[in-house]
Formats: structure tokens, sequence, C-alpha cells
């Protein structure tokens, strides 16, 4: 890590939304620290990805569903920031680790709903908590949703209503780090084409085709058109953007 450089986190950074984060990061000048469940290689190449712009990078491994864990990590990670850095601070926390539930509240079982609310919503909660002393000031959060939390669709009730806590989440961070000048924000994408979920939005041409119908522009989101948006809010240009729901959808049922 770069001392001079503001340094951002990036959980679940190795696939996906996370990994386009984290290059939308570097291009804005600033060193990423990602999180990876079991996919070394991938985080890897993430890294080599990072580097080949200017930036740091590393990765660690982390299992944001066991809060049990987070102990361990804090002391990895900032142990390991103080011998690069001399400060074992970052300046951006980004919750984006994830994974979907595609099931009708009639078949959800107890053990899913809780998987969703350990990785969803205890996760990102006690994270952050663990993390909050090695914010620096003025730094920023910006929290994953979705925008099924708008926009009901059968078989989502569990992880749209937990995203929905966590915008709730949101305002309340928002508030409370205030004094500290530390921004949190929420950015809800709509329907992306990534492997999330087993690839249900990117492979399936059905609904593929009928997300696109149902979006202002046309056609389904890209992980491309997302991971810009959490990198400015990590910007100064978004020094007055705190406590809000960023909907990036394309305009998906409007």
């Amino acid at each position: 890590m770069n001392a001079k450089s503001k340094i951002a986190l990036v959980t679940g950074g190795s696939r996906g939304l996370g990994k386009n984060m984290a290059i939308a990061l570097a291009k804005k000048g600033i060193d990423v620290v990602l999180t990876y469940n079991s996919n070394r290689e991938a985080a890897d190449a993430t890294i080599a990805e990072v580097q080949a712009l200017g930036q740091q990078a590393a990765a660690f491994q982390l299992d944001t569903s066991n809060a049990g864990s987070f102990d361990d990590f804090a002391r990895q990670l900032t142990d390991y920031l103080k011998a690069e850095t001399g400060s074992p601070n970052i300046d951006f926390l980004v919750n984006n680790a994830g994974t979907a539930l595609y099931a009708p509240a009639v078949a959800t079982t107890e053990k899913q709903l809780d998987d969703i609310v350990n990785i969803h919503y205890k996760g990102v909660f006690f994270l952050t908590q663990k993390l909050l002393p090695f914010i620096n000031d003025g730094g920023s959060v910006v929290n994953i949703s979705s925008g099924l939390t708008r926009i009901t669709l059968p078989g989502s009730s569990v992880y749209g209503s937990i995203k929905a806590a966590v915008e709730v989440l949101t305002r309340y961070l928002a508030k409370e780090l205030g004094a500290r000048k530390i921004r949190v924000n929420v950015v809800a994408p709509g329907a992306i084409e990534t492997d999330f979920g087993g690839g249900h939005t990117r492979d399936n041409k059905e609904i593929n085709a009928q997300i696109a119908g149902l979006t202002a522009l046309g056609r389904v989101g890209l992980p491309d058109d997302i991971g810009g948006v959490v990198a400015f809010l990590c910007t100064e240009d978004a020094r007055w953007i705190n406590g809000q729901r960023i909907e990036v959808s394309g305009g998906q049922a409007l």
C-alpha cells in the first residue's frame, strides 16, 4: 500500500460486482484491499488488474457470514496495513459480499433465512462495527443493497426484506457517524449480468429479456454500470451525499 494513497476495503471483491468496484476504485487512484470467501485464484487475478492500473492491492480470506471471525480478520488487516503504510487505518469500506436466495416465502426454511441474515445483515453490521475504529475520519462506508427492496418479485421476499434492513441501517449509521464526518450511503443495483445466484439473470434468456423489457434503457445491467458509482461515492466529489439510497438500475420498473 502507498502511504500517500487512500485505501478502500471491498468485501467479496474477487469477482462479479465486487471485482468491478475494486477496479473502478483503482481508476480513481485508490489502493484496494479485498476479501474473498474461497477463490484465492480469482482474488489474485483482481489484484493483478488493480496493480496494472498503478495502484496497490491485497486480499484476505473472509467469510462475512461468520461474525466470530471478524476479530482475527481485523487483526490481520490492521497488522498488514501498519506494516505497509505505518497506519492501521482505511478510508473506505464497501460492504459488498453476498449470496442470493430464490425461494417463495411458503417454502423458505429457517436455515435459508438465517444464512441470508448472517451474511447480508449481521455480517454487514458487525464488520462495520469492528472496523469503525480503523476508518479515518472523513471517510466513507458504502453498503450494497438491491433493486428488490423497491421492486417485488416472487421468490425474493427474504433477500429483499433483509436488504431493506441494510438500507435503514445505512441511514442510522449516517447520522451516528456524522460527528466523524464519515458518510454512509447505499447503492441498490438492479438486475445485473454476473454469476450471482448461479448466473440467474445472465444465463436465463427468458429472465434477461423480461427484465430488459421492464427497464427504461432497454437492457439488463452490466458490472461496469455499478463499480463507477461506488467509486464515485468514495471521492471528494460525493462529499455532500450522505444517508442516501442510490438505485443503479437503468430505470427498471419505473
